[in-house]
């Protein structure tokens, strides 16, 4: 589904990613791991097209990711990509549907069709009694869970999560490592997971070693 061949990566002089290969399958969750400095999130952020390789090829179900530029590249990004990140990122001005609303409403999703499908997830993640309120009135595990919703709200082909629990307790951390295999289960997603976190790593279906730059293992 998401293939990555020979990616190469510098800032500067710092040559970070040194010729990656990785694919992706539909429905499948992979876990990166390595030590801080690996080249992990750098690969996580090509993947998901938020940043570009100096060299190699990216492409998702036959077509070449590369060659996307602008309007062209933010459509795309919108409708197959997902982001989960550590601190969920929400705008606090917005209410937990709000939040989740917005890529659907970039897209130009129908506002009934995004109020149901949003429900639907709202359900799922067990936060459908707080989306009148906003991010700030909510727990930690509350707001990640809204982030989740909105990287899903456009049933995207892969989520991407960057140390997704990294700012949980631990209950919470289980509980969110539990969810994603569950909305795998139900709603087909892909998720390519960068984490410290040894449970989650060794729960997902294939795990990724990352070490100066290369993937040796996985």
């Amino acid at each position: 589904m998401l293939i990555a061949k020979e990616i190469h990566k510098s800032y500067g002089s710092l040559h970070v990613l040194k010729g990656v290969d990785l694919e992706i399958s539909t429905s499948e969750i992979v876990s990166i791991v390595g030590s801080s400095g690996a080249g992990k999130s750098t690969l996580l952020h090509i993947l998901g097209t938020l940043d570009h390789p100096d060299h190699g090829e990216l492409s998702m179900n036959g077509k070449s990711l590369l060659n996307l530029r602008g309007d062209n590249l933010a459509d795309f990004r919108n409708s197959q990509i997902g982001f989960i990140f550590q601190f969920h990122n929400l705008l606090p001005e917005f209410t937990a549907l709000e939040n989740i609303k917005i890529p659907g409403l970039i897209k130009g999703t129908a506002e009934t069709q995004l109020a149901t499908k949003a429900g639907e997830l709202a359900e799922i993640l067990g936060i459908s009694h707080r989306l009148d309120h906003k991010p700030s009135t909510l727990s930690g595990g509350e707001q990640q869970r809204v982030a989740v919703a909105r990287a899903l709200i456009n049933s995207p082909a892969v989520v991407f999560a960057d140390e997704p629990s990294g700012n949980l307790d631990t209950v919470n951390a289980k509980g969110l490592h539990e969810l994603f295999f569950k909305l795998r289960d139900e709603l087909s997603q892909a998720f390519v997971i960068v984490t410290h976190n040894e449970e989650l790593a060794g729960m997902a279906d294939r795990q990724v070693v990352m070490k100066d730059g290369l993937i040796v293992q996985g």
